[in-house]
């Protein structure tokens, strides 16, 4: 036992005695690195100075902060081609006083490059830096001293200052005393605008146009009206007799399209339809007057949509042919105003909503001397004009949000006006609130003027009417009774846009048709001045020579 246990001992010591073996270390994997924490760029959006300011400030209402510096910004906006992108449509404009009515891009673009001829030559323009901007990404830098820029709000009055100006703006900076020039025929205010022909046009697009959705376009068709406001229509004498020879719609033939093609039409009729009227004779000594009820058909066939009744005549073949009258025009849904049954009938306005505008139309008959055509409590007539009653209807109709057009049938005189009390009282309807405020009286055309936001025209002149001329108490013979207004509104949005100055000339006792170029050079030549806006032509346009052609009777 003693000798196992020696045995034992010995073996411990001998191991206790070998040498260690050396380990084996197994390489371990570099420790890992602390990890990043990466934080992303914040939200931030750039917008181009080239952006106009509505677009800049609709970006102003997401919710996303905006940053001077695109290195910083993770969205940006900014002139593109990317889809989706905002369509951005431009206007060349002058002030209202201005003849020319249309330019071509080729002229417009070489202005731009500095060419020394055509339609623009040595004429500045004027534009914001923002639309600078635009455009120069559009056409290139333009010509040295060629283009001119001035805040957004001064480039009104600094246009009129000098009247030369011309200048370029955003679509929704339009103002009724900027005169809208359409370019190769194409103007944004126009019904039948195409921007696939316009050249004044810029795509603004976001970096990613996911993230945040773009209006499609500063120009929406659907909330356009137009309105076109004529002057004296009366279907009697030797215009019923031509009506009679030639067709009934023979008036209204070559101005057809800009009376059928507004949303509406206003024709001023001065005279009751009555199914005894006798057959018309011309001559100028007849005051006595009706029209045939089948004439009726040249106010559907030029799309009538409102009768002003305020007219001196309405009242001459007695009550029944009035109330008549009246029947014809409800049967054919033709709203009337100015006039009626009763004198409450004849105060109370027509409301309309033209794509989304709302529009009321109310007018009178001012004429003192006229007291037999004013509607009584009992008996059909025009509306007297209670100038406080009115006032107080206008500024109830704009408390509502209607865009207010008041006519008048006042007092005549045959020279550019005003005339009389006109001035006084047209002013103060401007000043109620109407925007429009026009005179369907004159067989003479008038003047015009701004009041404020409001547009004033003292007289049209005749729309259908055989004043091929007139004769004055001196008796000088004057032909000034054949040039024709038709003034076309615009309205968009709920705003008023301002007015289109078409001109027409009478001729066949019977029917307007459009200016020819040196004759519509003439008259708004001849109308800015008299308005007080512009000098005359440094050489007079020589006016065309009347020639009547004798109407010989059955």
């Amino acid at each position: 036992m003693k000798k196992i246990f020696l045995f034992l001992i010995c073996i411990s010591i001998l191991i206790a005695c070998v040498p260690a073996e050396v380990a084996t270390l197994t390489p371990s994997p570099h420790p890992p690195l602390p990890t990043e924490t990466i934080t992303p760029m914040p939200a931030a959006l750039w917008v181009s100075p080239a952006v106009p300011n509505d677009l800049r400030l609709i970006m102003q209402s997401w919710d996303i902060p905006l940053v001077d510096d695109p290195a910083l910004a993770t969205q940006k906006l900014d002139v593109s081609e990317a889809t989706p992108s905002a369509l951005w449509i431009y206007v060349l404009v002058a002030p209202f006083p201005t003849i020319t009515d249309d330019v071509t891009s080729d002229d417009l673009i070489s202005a731009w490059k500095g060419a020394s001829n055509g339609t623009l030559s040595g004429r500045p323009l004027l534009m914001a830096e923002s639309t600078l901007k635009a455009l120069t990404a559009l056409w290139g830098e333009p010509a040295r001293g060629v283009m001119r820029t001035v805040p957004a709000d001064k480039l009104l009055d600094e246009a009129w200052s000098d009247m030369s100006s011309w200048a370029i703006i955003p679509f929704e900076e339009i103002n009724p005393k900027w005169k809208v020039l359409s370019v190769d025929g194409q103007s944004p205010i126009h019904k039948d605008f195409d921007a696939e022909l316009y050249p004044l046009k810029i795509n603004f697009g976001l970096s990613d146009p996911k993230s945040f959705a773009l209006p499609e376009s500063n120009q929406d068709a659907s909330k356009l009206a137009t309105v076109v406001l004529t002057g004296v229509t009366a279907l009697v004498r030797a215009t019923a007799f031509t009506m009679e020879q030639k067709g009934v719609t023979r008036p209204g033939e070559l101005i057809h399209d800009w009376l059928y093609n507004a949303d509406v039409t206003h024709i001023s009729n001065e005279v009751a339809f009555d199914k005894n009227c006798p057959y018309p004779k011309p001559g100028y000594k007849n005051f006595i007057l009706c029209s045939d009820p089948k004439y009726f058909e040249l106010l559907k066939y030029v799309g009538t949509d409102i009768i002003e009744l305020t007219g001196d005549h309405f009242t001459d073949r007695g009550t029944q042919a009035m109330l008549d009258t009246l029947e014809l025009y409800r049967q054919n849904n033709l709203p009337y105003y100015g006039g009626g049954a009763n004198a409450e009938e004849a105060r109370l306005p027509v409301l309309m909503e033209i794509n989304g505008n709302q529009l009321a139309f109310t007018g009178c008959n001012g004429k003192k001397a006229y007291v037999f055509a004013k509607a009584t409590a009992t008996s059909p007539g025009a509306a007297d004009c209670d100038y406080d009653y009115f006032k107080k209807q206008i500024g109830e109709l704009k408390a509502q949000g209607y865009m207010v057009i008041f006519t008048f049938q006042h007092e005549e005189c045959y020279h550019p006006g005003p005339c009389y009390a006109h001035g006084e009282d047209f002013r103060s309807m401007a000043d109620a609130g109407a925007v429009v405020v026009s005179g369907s009286q004159a067989h003479y055309p008038h003047l015009m003027e701004f009041r404020g936001d409001s547009f004033i025209h003292y007289g049209l002149g005749n729309l259908f009417f055989d004043q091929m001329t007139y004769t004055l108490p001196d008796g000088n013979v004057i032909d000034e009774t054949r040039r024709e207004f038709i003034d076309r509104h615009v309205f968009y949005d709920g705003r008023y846009l301002g007015v289109e100055l078409l001109s027409a000339m009478l001729e066949d006792f019977s029917r307007p048709r459009p200016m020819n170029q040196r004759e519509r050079t003439a008259f708004l030549s001849d109308y800015f001045y008299y308005s007080g806006w512009a000098p005359l032509l440094p050489t007079p346009v020589p006016q065309p020579t009347v020639t009547l052609t004798p109407i010989v009777l059955p």
